[in-house]
């Protein structure tokens, strides 16, 4: 089996963060989400892998995934956005005769992928797609299941939900699927849906079977969405201190890399700070990644998503649920708020009580 991971546009909910660099490169736990991906698709014996990108999104893409062992990732140019459906036909050539699973690059799960791929070669279904049961389906494309499983109704973003059952990030299909995305004609939105072709496909008898996710999933579309991502994937820590520490008291499941200085500091686990980031006087709380080549000093951060090479000096408030974006910078002078929540793209600067 092949994978598919349609990369080809920047995000625009999670904006200002993807001014500058697409979605599937933000990091949540010091690594981008499409590497959370692929791993998870290795993880299913998957090594062959099609990052489908435009223009705009190939350079950090190609740098995002470079260094990943174990696979083979091809990339291939989708020239407009015209939806899913679009981005996943301009794969066809490269799929060739194999059977396939389109993997949304900014989806996560908690126990990978391999459970919907393993029903997929198990029933001999024409195609499977993860579904996960969530408060307010009217958000997302919406399935009906039969008594076996099978899907027997696809609803995209419907106003009346025939069930909570939302269609999640992973699909499989047989390379006849293609014929069907061939076939599609411009929505009302000016896409060409990848709903549309499996609808087709139950039409002319497909069997589609749905298989519930096990274990939590994040759509990381919104900002809230990272930080919570950031925060279940720092639940599986392990202890690793291979950087330097210096009269520093840490506590529960801590990483420190090689290459990262912790002086004068307190850590509270879960947290993982990148390789050449240095931790001065300061005081991380759980649920804090800080990337690459970093710097918090005099400062308090928890519950964060520090991205590399950004600098939190200086601030006299602690700093909560915060996104900083890569060489972002916050820098406290004199008396300040108590609370600050902060969302800044790449190279912001902020000056808190100037």
């Amino acid at each position: 089996m092949k994978a598919i991971i349609p990369a080809a546009g920047f995000g625009t909910r999670l904006r200002p963060l993807t001014f500058a660099r697409p979605k599937p490169t933000l990091r949540v736990a010091n690594q981008p989400i499409i590497v959370h991906a692929v791993r998870s698709l290795y993880q299913a014996g998957v090594t062959e892998i099609a990052v489908v990108v435009s223009d705009l999104t190939q350079q950090a893409v190609e740098q995002a995934v470079s260094g990943i062992e174990g696979v083979c990732i091809s990339y291939i140019d989708q020239p407009e956005m015209l939806g899913l459906g679009n981005a996943v036909l301009m794969a066809r050539e490269w799929v060739g005769q194999d059977d396939f699973c389109v993997y949304l690059g900014d989806n996560l799960f908690e126990n990978g992928v391999g459970s919907y791929i393993d029903v997929f070669n198990e029933t001999g279904a024409d195609s499977v797609m993860a579904l996960v049961s969530v408060p307010d389906p009217s958000a997302f494309g919406v399935a009906e299941l039969d008594e076996r499983g099978r899907v027997v109704r696809l609803v995209e973003k419907p106003t009346n939900p025939v069930s909570n059952l939302a269609v999640a990030g992973l699909y499989c299909f047989r390379p006849a699927f293609f014929e069907h995305l061939a076939a599609l004609t411009l929505s009302a939105r000016g896409e060409y849906e990848i709903t549309d072709a499996i609808l087709s496909l139950m039409e002319r008898g497909g069997h589609v079977q749905g298989v519930r996710v096990q274990g939590w999933w994040r759509d990381t579309g919104q900002a809230a969405d990272l930080i919570d991502a950031n925060r279940l994937l720092l639940e599986r820590l392990e202890d690793s201190i291979l950087g330097e520490v210096h009269n520093s008291h840490l506590t529960g499941r801590v990483v420190v890399e090689l290459g990262a200085t912790v002086r004068n500091s307190t850590i509270m686990g879960p947290v993982t700070i990148a390789p050449g980031a240095v931790v001065e006087n300061a005081y991380l709380g759980p649920f804090t990644s800080v990337g690459r080549g970093s710097v918090i000093q005099n400062a308090e951060v928890e519950c964060s998503v520090i991205d590399e090479y950004a600098q939190v000096r200086d601030v006299a408030v602690r700093l909560h649920g915060c996104l900083i974006g890569v060489r972002a910078r916050v820098v406290g002078h004199g008396t300040v708020p108590r609370v600050h929540r902060l969302i800044l793209s790449d190279a912001s600067t902020v000056e808190l009580g100037c």
